[in-house]
């Protein structure tokens, strides 16, 4: 079935679901042509799964974000994220032999060993702008924690993290990018600049290994034969960098707004701390980082009795299925008690994101912090009504996020 749904529009980037609501009682699956350059769209969660389940019959080829640049960046550029042993777009048994290996590098206890450095970080952010009576919350500390402890499993220098995130948001929005533009000269740039700087530090590390997750991941590579190049291990740090600095910062947006428009939420997890595991993961539902999943049909198939010819676009939407009514009662009020089941929103089997303990456990830490410092708090004078939205579709979170705050004397955050 076509869908008659018009172009994206301001209104639907601040709130999709009513968006997402209108095709999901349409059916399962619908075509829109709107939608990056026509896609077929699933709403549901089944179909959703079906189509995770199987990623020979649909390929993961559409998330690399060389696929989503446009051809006048060049080349030259669009190639360096192409590669061939790539963990986000490949599918087994190069998918499984690359997240095994990888996997031995970017392990969990590597990543529970943070958490202590993530609260100081968080604490010290926190600390900074709670001394002000206005400050951004997504500038000053939600953008910044990700990509400092990123960098720092990655042994990247602190004079370089600003450089870091700009090469981060820059590759993102090359991605959103449809064709010529004033724009992509400097983006062009940067994304030439992050090129060079991986290569340096990754043939610095095969010369001087450190305990950092670079060196790792060429030890174990060179524990397989040297089966990754340069090139490879570069893809895997760009989407560790990328995935995680926008997952957890819009998980840390996305969480408060909600928390914001829910005063009861704030107060019950206020009461009860134990809350706090649980009420991430109703973020992670009720208004996820990532949105939808692209995926692309390697032969003629079809679901739900819709006909899917090869070479077809997939779009899973993930926000629309977890505001399923079918599976979630209520599936519009934010419930920090809320049990989810079998949710999607970091990806299933095959392709589940390597990097979900990463981000679950930031937003965990931040909120944490945030609870422990501060008795309430509030949009500052203007801003609930004019959130910028991040552009990019399959990606939400807001841009910035002004907020009042009142703190708990400095006791309780001894």
């Amino acid at each position: 079935m076509q869908s008659s749904t018009p172009s994206l529009t301001p209104d639907i980037t601040r709130d999709p679901y009513p968006f997402y609501a209108s095709l999901r009682e349409a059916g399962p699956i619908q075509f829109v042509p709107s939608l990056m350059r026509g896609c077929y769209v699933l709403t549901h969660q089944e179909e959703i799964l079906s189509v995770l389940k199987n990623p020979i019959l649909f390929s993961s080829k559409l998330m690399a974000p060389g696929a989503m640049m446009p051809k006048e960046i060049g080349e030259d550029v669009i190639r360096l994220f192409l590669v061939e042993n790539n963990l986000l777009t490949s599918s087994p048994p190069l998918h499984t032999r690359l997240r095994n290996l990888v996997g031995r590098a970017f392990t969990a206890r590597r990543v529970a060993d943070l958490e202590p450095r993530m609260r100081e970080i968080s604490g010290q952010l926190l600390d900074a702008v709670l001394a002000r009576e206005e400050f951004d919350l997504i500038s000053e500390v939600a953008a910044p924690l990700p990509v400092i402890v990123i960098a720092e499993m990655l042994g990247v220098e602190p004079e370089r993290r600003l450089d870091f995130k700009r090469w981060s948001d820059d590759v993102l929005r090359a991605t959103a990018m449809t064709g010529a533009s004033e724009e992509l000269s400097r983006l062009r740039q940067s994304i030439l600049e992050f090129h060079a700087y991986l290569e340096a530090a990754i043939e610095q590390r095969r010369r001087e290994p450190r305990n950092d997750l670079i060196s790792a991941l060429i030890k174990a590579s060179e524990d397989e034969g040297g089966f990754l190049s340069t090139l490879d291990i570069m893809a895997f740090t760009r989407l560790l960098l990328i995935t995680g600095n926008e997952t957890s910062t819009n998980l840390i947006g996305n969480g408060m707004v909600a928390l914001l428009r829910h005063p009861s939420e704030w107060e019950r997890l206020a009461a009860d701390p134990s809350l706090m595991p649980n009420a991430i993961e109703e973020m992670l539902r009720y208004d996820s980082p990532g949105q939808a999943l692209l995926r692309l049909a390697t032969e003629d198939t079809e679901i739900s009795g819709q006909a899917i010819p090869k070479g077809s676009r997939v779009m899973l939407l993930l926000g629309a299925a977890q505001r399923d009514p079918r599976r979630f009662p209520e599936p519009d009020r934010f419930d920090v008690t809320r049990e989810i089941q079998a949710p999607l929103f970091f990806g299933y089997g095959t392709h589940f994101c390597l990097g979900a303990p990463l981000a679950r456990l930031e937003g965990k830490v931040a909120f944490e912090e945030i609870f422990r410092r501060v008795r309430r708090v509030s949009f500052a004078p203007g801003q609930e009504d004019s959130i910028p939205w991040n552009q990019a579709f399959l990606i939400r979170g807001p841009k910035s996020l002004r907020l009042k705050a009142e703190p708990y004397p400095a006791a309780r955050t001894a």
